[in-house]
């Protein structure tokens, strides 16, 4: 602790007065007028407290002598609290925001000689310009649920608020308590496009650099904000949810939104439960397969083909194997070459859209048997094969899934489809035991190891 004489600031109340207006909720605003801070600007009936009197007894107060309407102490609701320095440079104050919904009486002017003007504003998109610029910020903090901001204007700022000129207003959210805090930015983004919030729920997959949080609307509706953890990664899922999705119907997402600046999109929510972890009888998950067969073929025929271009260097090879060489069994290098080599051989291949990671984490079945995709955050022309190779490791000891799943397709897969898939499982594999064992994703290394196990026995000399 630093010696010296402490740092004092008073604090001011500040009364949100809320009440449900037609287009949403409005508050209750007064206008300054005669010799006191701020004439001519609207502000939330305020005051300081008295010496001795707690926050509470002093909004109590300060509302029945500015309005004329009474409240009781336990209608009174902590919103927001800002740390205000103004542009004259004086010392900084502390004003806490507190939310009231219930009260007596009917608002009216009671102190003529220092406020001319009252009235009931819309919180979102109503408050005038007119207005006190540290009022505005509390109010702007309450409106995205904000616990507290930081408010320290400049000396060529204006009291007023002023539109066009830097806000000076630091949001700052309060701890996670279930719903996970979300950036002032995408709230904003949110309220944009969907309306006003009223709950938010991280539904992040823990493996992902993304993230995800459920939105539900004050109206109930339910949305989906995702923020993508890289260009290449938003770029992808907003190119294929704006051509390829919508031509899969109701079976994924729509897309709502999309802000590229914070690589972010809203979209609309699915109904059914996600098909990781659940357990099935083999008939049920047989018919799961068959359906996203049909789901796919329509996925990788929705665009006009293209001409057969070259398969994919194999550069990346060497570096996946170099990562993952500690963790390989024997045998499981010179596997993965001797693939490789007969890869480069097979020729050309015709690109079609693909999902890019289908597998049963990004799939939702609902209770009828009707199956969704989501996440496309890999979409990208490739072989229709390396769309295959995570939902074939289902496939392992499962002939009757990989049967029930060409049968949804509508054809089988050719002896030069079957080694594509082999090669580019056994490629995934390498590169899956790499990053499994880079980040402790366990379900990753094992898939990768499992599936070099399936190919030496496919592929034994």
């Amino acid at each position: 602790m630093s010696g010296g004489v402490r740092h004092t600031v008073p604090v001011d109340v500040h009364l949100i007065l809320r009440r449900d207006g037609e287009a949403g909720p409005e508050v209750l605003l007064s206008r300054r007028a005669g010799p006191v801070y701020a004439s001519g600007l609207y502000h939330c009936p305020s005051g300081h407290l008295d010496p001795g009197e707690d926050m509470v007894a002093a909004l109590v107060r300060e509302a029945l002598e500015e309005t004329g309407v009474v409240i009781d102490p336990q209608d009174v609701f902590a919103a927001v609290t800002v740390h205000h320095r103004p542009p004259s440079g004086g010392n900084s104050r502390l004003g806490v925001f507190f939310e009231v919904r219930r009260w007596s009486g009917t608002p009216q002017i009671m102190e003529p000689d220092l406020c001319d003007a009252m009235g009931w504003f819309a919180l979102e998109g109503g408050i005038p310009e007119q207005a006190v610029a540290y009022c505005r910020a509390g109010l702007d903090a309450y409106r995205t649920r904000m616990a507290a901001a930081v408010h320290f204007q400049h000396p060529e700022d204006p009291i007023r608020y002023a539109v066009g000129r830097p806000d000076r207003t630091l949001f700052l959210p309060g701890p996670p308590d279930g719903e996970a805090a979300v950036p002032y930015v995408l709230r904003a983004f949110v309220e944009m496009a969907v309306g006003r919030i009223a709950k938010l729920r991280e539904v992040s997959w823990v493996r992902t650099g993304s993230r995800v949080w459920e939105v539900t609307g004050a109206g109930g509706g339910t949305w989906y904000l995702k923020r993508h953890r890289g260009a290449k990664f938003h770029d992808r899922e907003v190119n294929a949810l704006r051509s390829w999705a919508p031509q899969l119907g109701a079976h994924t997402p729509r897309l709502v939104a999309v802000d590229p600046v914070a690589q972010a999109i809203m979209v609309t929510a699915l109904a059914g439960q996600p098909v990781h972890g659940m357990v099935m009888d083999p008939a049920r998950e047989a018919q799961l397969q068959r359906e996203l067969g049909r789901l796919t073929v329509l996925l990788h025929s929705c665009e006009p083909k293209h001409p057969a271009v070259p398969l994919p260097a194999l550069d990346k090879i060497d570096r996946h194997l170099k990562a993952a060489a500690p963790y390989l069994r024997d045998g499981d290098e010179d596997l993965v070459r001797a693939l490789a080599l007969r890869y480069v051989e097979l020729g050309p291949h015709v690109p079609v859209p693909t999902h890019g990671d289908l597998q049963y984490r990004n799939v939702l079945v609902s209770g009828s048997g009707e199956v969704r995709l989501l996440d496309f955050e890999r979409a990208e022309y490739a072989s229709a094969t390396r769309d295959l190779v995570r939902l074939s490791d289902t496939w392992t000891g499962r002939d009757d899934l990989k049967y029930a799943f060409l049968d949804g397709y509508g054809r089988s897969l050719s002896p030069q489809e079957e080694l594509q898939l082999d090669c580019e499982a056994a490629f995934d594999a390498v590169s899956g035991i790499a990053y499994g064992m880079a980040h402790q994703d366990p379900e990753v290394t094992e898939r990768g190891h499992r599936t070099l196990l399936r190919l030496h026995a496919a592929h034994r000399p």
